[in-house]
């Protein structure tokens, strides 16, 4: 006889198993079923931003980045290091480790919730009275019934058409994590998060990187003046980034890949490479999900259609996060998660799309939140803005690091804050204070008149609101 559970959730990324602990702390009986494997054989909950996105990238990036200080920077502050290596297998290593420990915890998470964890592929069977039945195939074969169902099983990276990743030469982020060793010249599609990141953290290692992107401005979602100061520094970091391209033919060699592509002028041009990353966006999972089973309805790139609250065109059917419309971050993934949960509890909660931030853990970083200044002149509100730049913050001085600037943009007669954009040094974290008060309805005044630790980057953000009304104390 099926198990019973008033909530079961498919899939364990960041959506799925915040969902699944936010339900049990709200009193349900919850299973949460997802297949990825470790390494070693066994259950890796996390989804893809644990086990090959958000958590390794970063610590591969952290990894580069400190090679590169010790390469290049330690001199300045009178550090002597003699020849510096680098061990690509064990940074790898390290970076494996810190996945682990993330896969352990949610583990840990859901024994302490009381979630019970499936390790296998989790499908719709039928609709049943009471809910759904809900098959599990792979290591931990069952049969579920559900009450609710949450539907969070995330995204995979999309194929160039007619190119199918093979991990090998031709890698998606998934082989571009694994690499042992720093490819001489690494081609990269995609100029978005992903190409950025990873094209950041091989070129720090050796690598001579090009970054093929088909749009004809650089980081066309991020505010322009913002996307020009980033674009300058990675041009100076030798990070080279060709626009407007149209690529062609992609075939594998002996050495490598060579890649046809037309340049933004109209000139044909063949980029030849050891290996490629393809970054050009990722496609939501519902494959083997069982939704024809149902009826549970998909729109035309096999998304699961939602409302505003997340819910499906089933009674008792929710989905989250990359699988769903909206932004695929997997802190939006979280928030829908704890918010399906508390919906399904009868609470009010509310999710803003306005107020999620995007971050880019380059060096610089590049975040923002809110409306762009293009966005804002589009749709022809009126506005003022605000800059301060890292140059004059005395913590970016004593850090080395002066790149960039913080960016507000206010409403031109209530002076509410619209949009907080950022380029420098340690940007992810500021970005918060913008949230903050973008969720309160702060002005541009209210950050002027709090008072920020000195010496700290977050002055920056303070002398940018003073900026909105041109009284800046520093610049």
């Amino acid at each position: 006889m099926a198990q019973t559970f008033d909530v079961v959730v498919i899939g364990a990324g960041p959506g799925g198993y915040i969902a699944a602990i936010r339900a049990a702390q709200l009193g349900y009986k919850v299973a949460c079923i997802d297949e990825w494997v470790g390494p070693a054989g066994g259950p890796a909950p996390g989804g893809t931003c644990t086990n090959v996105g958000c958590i390794p990238s970063k610590a591969l990036l952290q990894s580069s980045e400190h090679f590169e200080h010790a390469r290049l920077h330690f001199g300045e502050h009178g550090i002597s290091t003699g020849s510096v290596k680098i061990d690509v297998e064990k940074m790898v290593a390290r970076k494996d480790a810190v996945v682990k420990q993330n896969n352990d915890g949610i583990l840990y998470l859901f024994k302490k919730n009381k979630v019970t964890f499936l390790h296998g592929r989790g499908s719709f069977e039928r609709a049943v009275d009471g809910g759904y039945e809900i098959a599990v195939s792979g290591a931990q074969a069952d049969t579920l019934l559900g009450r609710h169902v949450i539907v969070a099983t995330g995204s995979r990276a999309r194929a160039l058409p007619g190119v199918p990743f093979d991990e090998d030469k031709i890698l998606s982020n998934v082989g571009a994590l694994r690499l042992t060793s720093v490819p001489k010249k690494l081609a990269i599609i995609g100029a978005g998060v992903i190409g950025l990141e990873m094209g950041s953290v091989w070129r720090r290692l050796g690598a001579d990187v090009t970054i093929l992107e088909g749009l004809p401005t650089f980081l066309a979602a991020a505010d322009e003046q913002i996307a020009k100061e980033a674009k300058k520094a990675f041009d100076k970091q030798g990070l080279k980034i060709e626009l407007g391209v149209k690529v062609g033919e992609v075939t594998t060699t002996r050495k490598g890949v060579s890649i046809a592509y037309t340049t933004a002028k109209g000139e044909s041009a063949t980029l030849d490479a050891d290996r490629l990353i393809v970054s050009i966006g990722r496609v939501p999972n519902t494959e083997g999900l069982g939704a024809d089973k149902v009826g549970l309805q998909l729109d035309e790139r096999g998304a699961i259609v939602v409302d505003e609250l997340c819910r499906t065109n089933l009674p008792g059917v929710w989905a989250v996060g990359d699988v769903v419309r909206g932004p695929m971050l997997a802190h939006k993934a979280e928030e829908e998660g704890v918010a399906v949960a508390e919906r399904i509890a009868g609470q009010h909660p509310h999710v803003d799309f306005n107020t999620i931030p995007w971050v880019i853990y380059t060096s610089p970083e590049v975040a923002w939140v809110g409306a762009t200044e293009q966005q804002l002149k589009a749709a022809g509100r009126a506005y003022k803005a605000g800059t301060f730049p890292f140059l004059a913050n005395g913590r970016a001085r004593a850090l080395g690091d002066t790149t960039g600037m913080v960016k507000i943009l206010a409403d031109a007669a209530t002076d509410q804050i619209l949009g907080v954009h950022m380029v420098g040094p340690m940007v992810s974290e500021l970005i918060a204070e913008a949230v903050v008060a973008m969720e309160f309805k702060a002005s541009a005044e209210d950050i002027a008149r709090i008072c920020h630790a000195h010496p700290s980057l977050s002055e920056a953000t303070k002398e940018a609101a003073l900026a909105v009304d041109k009284r800046t104390l520093n610049f």
